[in-house]
């Protein structure tokens, strides 16, 4: 869904989710955010789906978008846009080769996807990232309806700013995560919970699963959430978890001690104090910032 791939990466990022608007400007350093701001949006205003309409308050979400980015963005027009993961379907597919064609390769990644999807390919974008794996080809892609994405972009062109780069919220956030071994990154929203299992900085697993209990979730119940994921990985790969990434979620204290029970590995968040740079404190929850900070800081 990256609609710019030719130009800068944007140094300004814009998270609409579920629940509030986050946005973050990038620092000179490239490691952290020089500014950030959040705003809450009233419940009901963004429902993510893969097929309905998600912004059922368009005037609502624009004027958030508007104000976050107004304090945050300076003269920058360019925004990376992060959608919720809800909206996006991320699917990892095996081939054993691709066409070096770039446009039959993306035919052949999108008859790949036709039948697992429940909205037609045709009327979608798609975007993938293929990676040489045993011998293959191992194929990230990220695919959703255009019309669905077009919403997110429509909201951030009317607040007066230009969506070069549309990602969802999860694969934004695995910018933040070194991955060379075994890493478990886990990510909480309003409506799902996300899970990816990286090695040898490749994307090996990618679930997204519905939350019900949002972001008041317990760490048992995260941990229960997660669990057969890393059954699965491990039994698959023949490899132990190392090392897991929270984020979403305000008290990683509770969902550490569960999550190393099963694993053994170290927990910690995502996000870094020092990667919020001078803006750690106020209304921006940093728990909540993943998706930005790893969009801009990959």
């Amino acid at each position: 869904m990256d609609s710019g791939a030719n130009t800068p990466k944007p140094k300004v990022a814009c998270e609409i989710a579920a629940d509030r608007v986050l946005v973050g400007r990038l620092g000179e350093d490239g490691r952290s955010l020089e500014a950030c701001a959040a705003l809450e949006l009233a419940p009901g205003s963004v429902v993510p789906d893969l097929v309905e309409g998600n912004l059922r308050q368009r005037d609502a979400v624009r004027a958030a978008v508007e104000e976050t980015l107004g304090s945050v963005a300076a003269r920058s027009r360019d925004v990376i846009a992060i959608v919720p993961d809800a909206a996006v379907r991320v699917v990892l597919l095996e081939f054993d080769t691709l066409p070096t064609d770039s446009e039959e390769a993306a035919s052949v990644v999108r008859f790949r996807m036709k039948k697992s999807l429940p909205f037609d390919v045709d009327k979608a974008r798609v975007s993938y990232d293929a990676q040489k794996s045993n011998g293959g080809v191992r194929v990230v892609a990220a695919v959703a309806l255009s019309s669905v994405v077009e919403e997110y972009e429509a909201a951030l062109r009317d607040a007066g700013f230009s969506p070069g780069v549309v990602m969802p919220s999860m694969m934004a956030a695995l910018g933040a995560a070194a991955g060379a071994s075994p890493t478990l990154v886990v990510k909480v929203d309003a409506h799902t919970t996300s899970i990816a299992i990286l090695n040898g900085e490749q994307l090996q697993l990618f679930r997204t699963l519905e939350n019900t209990r949002g972001v008041t979730i317990t760490g048992e119940q995260l941990a229960e959430e997660v669990y057969p994921s890393v059954v699965f990985f491990q039994d698959t790969y023949h490899l132990n978890i190392e090392r897991i990434f929270v984020a979403g979620i305000a008290d990683i204290g509770s969902a550490a001690p569960a999550l190393r029970a099963q694993t053994g590995a170290e927990v910690q968040e995502l996000v870094t104090p020092s990667q919020l740079g001078i803006s750690s404190g106020g209304s921006v929850p940093r728990w909540r910032m993943a998706g930005v900070v790893g969009a801009l800081i990959s």
